[in-house]
């Protein structure tokens, strides 16, 4: 879509008006265009009334005199006073002009830059006098860059601005008088193509024509200022009317001593139709040289920019003591690019940017405008056409269904240096990792990020769990999506609050010993016309081919791999994360739907690589990138894959070989899909069935150590006819439960750490959906079954801490001399009974019994040289809902080999359950 033309008169780049004179605060004033009125014969624009208006005498002269009075000023003026940039041609057409003012905004609708202006002009002569000129919203040039702007939002966008039904932009502050006086020479015109280039918005360096220049005689100063009736440039004390070109544009040359340095000057606006009416005096953001460094063009153009987001984007900053904002953006096929904003009434006309040189890179620095201003980039395609696109590196945005970014300045402060001190002390994969996956928004519908800090880390930490994973938070803009089709992927999602609050839950996480994991989604992105796809008007982020473009099964669009800066802008993304809001970890979904060309094509519907085979090597190389960057600037980050399939090496270092030819992709875990598919397949069977699937429940130790694993009953299991995993399992209500828990207990002593996701901790019976999230009122205590579900609940927080407090659960997790099989084959049982050993060697056996009998006296072999074993934890207790059949006492070991073991035990087995036994 493109934006309204009309939809916003234009104002001066900031965020504030200060207003300093005395009009009436509800005036509404009228636009009148800048465009040039009928030409004389020799071809210069005849002066409209609005540009006899500016070369008036002196208000101090003129300001209390009639028209007679007026024409013996300019007679004055003409013969060497002050005002010699009044002419005597000017006052005299100034009634005829008055009488043609209907035909000379007709005919200013008709050129380039008018047609904005015309449609905000009032219809008739008669309407434009009885109106003021618009008010701009703008800001004296030191007021404060970061001010935000404050926003009426009575509805929906439409077309990218605002939605500000009858409102009128805020009144401008009026300029203190200046002196006049200063000689103002014609400039030579514009080349008429590169007028052209300019009001349409396909103007590669503005800059060369915008500003100020030194040429023969003086400096030459040129405006756009496209609903302006006069501009002068201040300077020295001196205030200088420059001429008006037409369509907006001003210019004029000063009789400026040479100097090494260009002069410091500042533009003063007019708007309204007498001399000091609704003045405004701004910087000029044409005055100021590129505010990116050569090194960051350099590290863009390698693709190597690992802090891209300190580069591109929207960045307040303060370039020679001017406060603003610098802009900048990667278009490289644009003819041109503007900023439209809030701070502009949506209208980039005034605000071209510069390309520098040959990196794509789009820049222009707006004095004024600070943090909280609304912006958007307006793209001019190589085809002549406009459209308004976010920005791609937005480090915030607007809540959706609102698409336009917001320039941010982060002001918060951390408190979680000792986290972040001791986060690297110990190797992940032999610690302890436990996680909670909450999708934020529907955690405790309605919350923001600051609430959610003030209950989530508790209920973490209450349950034991030592990380949380958040399902994306990167802003999209469908929720229905979970957040896995991202559209601001600088940018936590606004609905919940401002990216320093997402910092804040952050921060108390990691106060409470929390980690947090965050899901990564650089596979693909919608197709929303206002986001990335064909970005300038090209396949700039996709693949250009179409084959490869689109995604099959989500009707998105995959990321061009191959492209060196679309690598760099995902994997500066990782590290964004990581280090702007010190994110423990990522979980990089859909990695399968990366590595393959064939992934969900048919035959003849994909292309080989260069080998001949199906996998896509810039998918490889750039998750090995990716993997190797977060790990060398981020110590204790994780990274953790969702890879389906059976690729070799997804967690082994990048420089190692595998057998495939390929390096690992250099992930620190993966997602151990197989082992969940398979268990839950054993487990939704009948009990009396469960013996034709026993090698369900063992296979996954063929593998175990291929990979360092995490476990996962994750949100894509219970979603979408899945059933939730209480309600999976087969029988009555108490056999459900009994099997959730006993699951759970089989889970926790498995190889590999375990993910679980919120509502399943206490047995919700529903799917979960998004709309309204956990059944919490299950807990309710006024529920007649409350105790059903907190009783898993207490099962959850009590495998949790024995977890944490047993090293054989965890330290050799990825090492085969951490576990062996006691019995694996007891199919007709449904009994499986193994032992985990920490690096010490110490012990802990774990027995699960997935039929509904009491199992008396089981024998189970065990070590030798242990005298006795005690129950640390049996999920058929009574506190947790169960039969309360369990082994109270220490069992002790005799001397009758047991399962090719020189000792054994014989607990006794409670029906579908698991427990753990350890030293007494």
């Amino acid at each position: 879509m493109t934006p309204r033309p009309d939809s916003r008169p234009f104002s001066e780049t900031s965020p504030r008006p200060v207003r300093t004179g005395g009009r009436d605060e509800d005036a509404v004033p009228a636009v009148s265009p800048g465009a040039a009125g009928p030409k004389d014969p020799a071809g210069d624009p005849a002066p409209s009334e609005g540009k006899a208006a500016v070369k008036k005498a002196p208000a101090k002269k003129t300001a209390a005199r009639k028209t007679a009075a007026k024409k013996t000023a300019v007679k004055k003026a003409a013969a060497g006073s002050a005002g010699k940039a009044v002419t005597k041609k000017a006052v005299t057409k100034k009634a005829a002009a008055k009488k043609t003012a209907k035909k000379t905004a007709k005919k200013a609708a008709a050129e380039p830059s008018g047609k904005t202006a015309a449609r905000a002009t009032a219809k008739t002569a008669g309407e434009t006098a009885g109106k003021k000129a618009p008010a701009r919203k703008v800001a004296a040039g030191k007021a404060a860059a970061s001010e935000p702007v404050a926003l009426r939002q009575d509805g929906p966008l439409k077309d990218h601005a605002p939605n500000w039904p009858g409102a009128r932009p805020p009144a401008p502050r009026r300029s203190d008088d200046a002196p006049a006086g200063q000689d103002v020479g014609r400039a030579a015109a514009l080349d008429p193509g590169e007028r052209q280039r300019l009001l349409h918005g396909s103007h590669h360096d503005p800059h060369t024509v915008l500003g100020a220049h030194r040429v023969p005689g003086g400096v030459l100063f040129r405006a756009l200022r496209p609903y302006a009736r006069s501009v002068a440039v201040l300077a020295g004390g001196v205030r200088a009317e420059l001429h008006d070109d037409g369509d907006g544009l001003f210019s004029g040359v000063l009789p400026l001593a040479a100097e090494p340095s260009m002069p410091s000057y500042r533009l003063l606006a007019r708007y309204g139709e007498e001399p000091g009416e609704d003045e405004v005096e701004t910087e000029d953001p044409y005055r100021f040289l590129p505010s990116i460094g050569e090194l960051d063009l350099h590290l863009i153009g390698e693709g190597r920019h690992e802090e891209l987001w300190r580069a591109l984007g929207a960045r307040p900053m303060t370039v020679d003591g001017v406060a603003g904002t610098r802009f900048t953006v990667w278009a490289p096929n644009a003819l041109g690019v503007r900023v439209a904003g809030d701070f502009n009434y949506w209208d980039g006309t005034a605000c071209p940017m510069r390309s520098l040189g040959g990196t794509g890179v789009w820049e222009l620095f707006l004095p004024g405008v600070g943090a909280g201003a609304l912006y958007k980039f307006d793209i001019t395609r190589a085809d002549g056409s406009h459209t308004l696109r976010a920005d791609p590196m937005a480090r915030r945005t607007e809540t959706p269904p609102a698409t336009a970014s917001i320039v941010e300045e982060s002001a918060y402060t951390w408190h979680d240096e000792e986290w972040l001190a001791h986060r690297a002390e110990r190797a992940p994969h032999q610690a302890p990792l436990s996680v909670y996956e909450v999708h934020l928004p529907s955690w405790r519908p309605g919350l923001t990020y600051r609430e959610l800090a003030e209950q989530l880390p508790a209920y973490v930490k209450d349950l034991g769990f030592t990380h949380v994973e958040l399902m994306p938070v990167a802003e999209h803009p469908f929720g229905g999506s979970w957040g896995y089709q991202v559209t601001g992927f600088y940018a936590p999602t606004a609905r919940m609050g401002t990216p320093d609050d997402f910092r804040y839950l952050v921060d108390r996480l990691h106060q409470e010993g929390i980690g947090v994991l965050m899901d990564w989604v650089p596979a693909h992105f919608p197709k929303d016309e206002w986001a990335l796809a064909r970005f300038d008007g090209t396949a700039l982020y996709e693949h250009s081919d179409p084959a490869r473009a689109e995604h099959p099964d989500w009707g998105t669009l995959e990321f061009n791999f191959g492209r060196t800066e679309v690598r760099n802008f995902l994997v500066a993304n990782a590290v964004y994360w990581c280090e702007e809001f010190h994110i423990d970890g990522l979980r990089v979904d859909a990695v399968a739907s990366m590595l393959y060309l064939d992934y969900s094509r048919e035959p003849g519907q994909w292309t080989p690589n260069v080998y001949g085979g199906r996998e896509n090597l810039d998918a490889v190389a750039f998750l090995q990138e990716m993997n190797a960057t977060v790990y060398r600037r981020c110590p204790g980050v994780i990274t953790a894959a969702e890879e389906s399939t059976a690729w070799d090496g997804v967690t082994r270092a990048t420089h190692h070989t595998g057998p495939g030819g390929f390096g690992g992709l250099g992930f620190g875990f993966k997602w151990n899909m197989g082992w969940m598919h398979d268990s839950l397949e054993y487990m939704v069977r009948e009990p009396v069935h469960r013996k034709y699937h026993h090698n369900e429940m063992t296979f996954s130790m063929v593998y175990a150590y291929s990979e360092n694993y995490i476990l996962p009953i994750s949100h894509d299991e219970v979603v979408h006819g899945k059933r939730s995993l209480v309600s999976k399992m087969p029988g009555d209500w108490w056999q459900q439960r009994a099997d959730h828990r006993a699951y759970l207990g089989f889970m926790w002593s498995h190889p590999g750490k375990q993910l679980l996701f919120m509502g399943q901790e206490f047995a919700q019976g529903s799917e979960w959906s998004e709309a309204h999230g956990p059944d919490w009122w299950l807990l309710d205590p006024a529920y007649s079954a409350a105790g059903d579900h907190q009783g898993v609940r207490d099962l959850v927080r009590d495998l949790n801490r024995v977890y944490t407090a047993t090293p054989a659960l965890w330290e050799l997790d990825t090492d085969p001399a951490g576990f062996s099989w006691i019995e694996g084959g007891a199919a007709d049982d449904n009994v499986f009974a193994f032992l985990r050993y920490a690096a010490d060697g110490s012990p802990l056996i774990a027995v699960s019994n997935f039929s509904p009998v009491v199992r008396h006296d089981y024998p189970i072999g065990v070590p030798e040289g242990i005298a006795a074993w005690r129950e640390v934890l049996n999920t058929d207790a009574a506190r947790y809902g169960g039969s309360g059949v369990g082994n109270p006492g220490p069992l002790k070991a005799d001397a009758a080999p047991a399962h090719g073991r020189p000792a054994g035990i014989a607990p006794t087995l409670p029906p579908l359950a698991t427990i753990w036994l350890v030293p007494a």
